[in-house]
């Protein structure tokens, strides 16, 4: 799968919650599940969309197709704000 890089001033925090994806220029957030930060993390270590569903499969036991999808459609979200480019 491709790639998707967060963009200069985007911060992802874990919380006991699931995480916390901070844009530090605009000064907005979204609060996100555990599947949701392990996938944004996955992300900022610069790893690709491929990887983010390999563990989003291993940690939550769900099949690729399942996991493809949901990857999928954060990775759009997060470009669709402006928060991430391909």
């Amino acid at each position: 799968m491709k790639a998707l890089r967060l963009r200069d001033g985007i911060a992802v925090t874990r919380t006991d919650y699931g995480g916390v994806l901070l844009d530090q220029r605009a000064g907005e957030y979204w609060q996100l599940n555990d599947s949701g930060t392990l996938v944004v993390t996955t992300l900022a270590e610069g790893h690709d969309l491929g990887t983010a569903v390999d563990r989003l499969m291993a940690e939550f036991d769900i099949d690729r197709a399942r996991a493809e999808a949901d990857v999928a459609e954060l990775a759009q979200r997060l470009v669709d704000a402006k928060m991430a480019t391909p």
